[in-house]
């Protein structure tokens, strides 16, 4: 025999209950057609909320002054390249080459930074640096150290020595070369007076009158 089987029987204690939808059951597709029929505004999607501490007036006027900036500073680009083309086309009428153009605006850079309130603060800073130095007590102490140095040098029985023989040599030097023109002075008076150098003497003076006697001969 087979035993009759009872069915299983299991109580909830909590209710389940759907959610209630919060559009009615007879109106279907309510949500995307009320989606899709309002209209989107792509700007003010895009333009975000204006900044803390300005109203939309305000920020609406700051973004056309923007707008205007902007193109006047295209405006400007574009005056600022034809009048480039132009000054290039002066220069080239004139024969200015772009090495002169450089050495023009290095000149003027150089002016520049000469008179610029950097240059002349650094001036200015530099020589009350110089001044601090030559003033300061150890700048003081060592140019005195260097002053002892060379009073003490110059007072040396070895730079003494140094100094003296040194004039001696020129000395010696500028008697030697008297001596040499004493001897060629005399060398030379020594061949005047040769009986040879007399003799060729007369020679040249026969020859002179031989050139005279002829040329008044031949008039």
């Amino acid at each position: 025999m087979f035993m009759e089987e009872t069915p299983l029987e299991v109580s909830l204690p909590l209710s389940v209950k759907p959610l209630a939808s919060p559009f009615p059951s007879d109106c279907p597709g309510l949500l995307s057609d009320a989606m899709t029929d309002v209209p989107v505004d792509s700007a003010a999607a895009a333009r975000t909320s204006a900044p803390e501490g300005l109203t939309l007036a305000e920020e609406e006027e700051l973004r056309s002054e923007l707008a205007k900036v902007e193109e006047e500073i295209g405006t400007l680009r574009q005056v600022l390249a034809a009048k480039e083309r132009h000054c290039g086309e002066l220069k080239r009428k004139l024969g200015l080459t772009p090495l002169d153009g450089l050495k023009q605006n290095l000149s003027k850079s150089w002016h520049d930074v000469q008179v610029s309130s950097a240059y002349v603060k650094t001036s200015e800073k530099l020589g009350e640096w110089n001044d601090k130095v030559t003033q300061s007590d150890l700048y003081l102490s060592a140019s005195s150290t260097l002053e002892d140095w060379n009073e003490k040098l110059t007072q040396s029985e070895a730079y003494k020595k140094t100094q003296e023989t040194l004039s001696q040599a020129g000395q010696k030097t500028s008697a030697a070369l008297s001596n040499v023109g004493s001897v060629i002075s005399r060398k030379l008076g020594d061949m005047r007076n040769s009986a040879t150098f007399k003799s060729f003497e007369d020679r040249v003076g026969t020859i002179k009158t031989s050139i005279r006697a002829n040329g008044l001969s031949d008039m």
